[in-house]
């Protein structure tokens, strides 16, 4: 979430009263007031205040009672036509200066997010999502909003959806799809999961692997998650004859096993492209039909969006989509912003 954060800090009215912040009228001090106010110190008078604050003489006046009254203290001496401040109209001007100082630095300082964001936006995201697709976003939203500091949550499965609905997270890289109905959903990635073996294992020349085939293997499974609920499905007429050597949530731990001749698992080609190009792990389709899965950024419907978040939005379709391999990325409509 973008958490930029004004805060006016006003001292207390007891420095004029020797009382609490309380006041005996009902009306408590605006910002026209204090305007008014320091128009009436600047001018030295009530008439020509009235002009400049396009007011009557009498609103006015009834705005000083109003100060008066909720300060507990005249702000004024009278000398027929004239007026001079008293000491309490002294201290208080000073103040006034302050909080409407105050005002206009938070207002410019709200203003200037429209053209120079700033704040924190935190993403949860699991470790591959982290390690393989947020690093070329991060690297081109930071060039283009460098005073908005990213924040990543490293999060499973359900945990994702979890922080961001308890607002812990502004955004969520998750699989798809997201039941949760409160969340907004944006596919921006598809690949595929295929066993992955090292070099030289007897499947490695395969063109693809059915379930039958993997009960001639030592399996490393994912523990938990929505791979591998749908690995549970395609290995369930195989389930009694397999071999799990071990379940892990990591899913650099599962390739750097696999590495290590440990066994086989299934990942995302995304997560180990490199050790495919290099020849060290072979990736293999499942059959009877190839396994997908879908990637999704989440925030809550509810949640207002910042030019910062926004932009981290399009950031994301731009530059984390994927064309290669014919797997066609789903669009959908999302919020446009144009970055300079």
């Amino acid at each position: 979430m973008v958490r930029g954060k004004y805060i006016i800090s006003i001292p207390p009215i007891q420095f004029l009263t020797g009382q609490p912040g309380r006041c005996a009228s009902a009306v408590f001090m605006d910002f026209d007031q204090l305007h008014t106010f320091l128009e009436i110190v600047r001018l030295k008078s009530f008439s020509k205040a009235a002009q400049t604050c396009y007011r009557t003489q009498p609103a006015i006046s009834a705005q000083v009672r109003q100060l008066e009254q909720e300060l507990r203290a005249e702000l004024f001496e009278r000398f027929g036509s004239r007026i001079s401040l008293t000491t309490a109209g002294r201290i208080f001007a000073g103040y006034a200066e302050q909080m409407l100082e105050l005002r206009k630095r938070a207002q410019d300082s709200i203003a200037e997010l429209e053209t120079n964001p700033r704040g924190e936006l935190v993403i949860a995201a699991n470790e591959a999502t982290c390690i393989y697709l947020l690093p070329r976003v991060f690297s081109v939203y930071k060039k283009l909003f460098p005073a908005v500091q990213l924040q990543l949550d490293r999060s499973y499965g359900s945990r994702v959806v979890d922080a961001v609905m308890d607002n812990t997270a502004d955004f969520g890289v998750t699989q798809l799809p997201a039941e949760e109905k409160r969340l907004q959903v944006v596919p921006f990635y598809r690949d595929e999961i295929r066993l992955i073996v090292p070099a030289g294992h007897a499947l490695a020349h395969y063109k693809s692997v059915k379930p039958e085939d993997a009960v001639h293997c030592v399996l490393l499974l994912p523990r938990l998650g929505k791979t591998r609920a749908r690995l549970n499905a395609w290995l369930e007429a195989v389930e009694d004859d397999l071999s799990v050597s071990m379940e892990l949530d990591s899913t650099e731990m599962m390739k750097r096993f696999v590495l290590a001749g440990m066994g086989v698992t299934f990942l995302a080609v995304s997560n180990c492209r490199e050790e495919i190009s290099s020849g060290k792990l072979h990736a293999l389709p499942l059959a009877p039909e190839p396994m997908f899965r879908k990637l999704g950024l989440i925030y809550r419907k509810d949640k207002a969006l910042s030019k910062a978040a926004l932009a981290f939005i399009q950031i994301v379709m731009e530059h984390a989509t994927n064309e290669e391999n014919g797997a066609e990325t789903e669009r959908p409509l999302s919020p446009k912003v144009v970055v300079r």
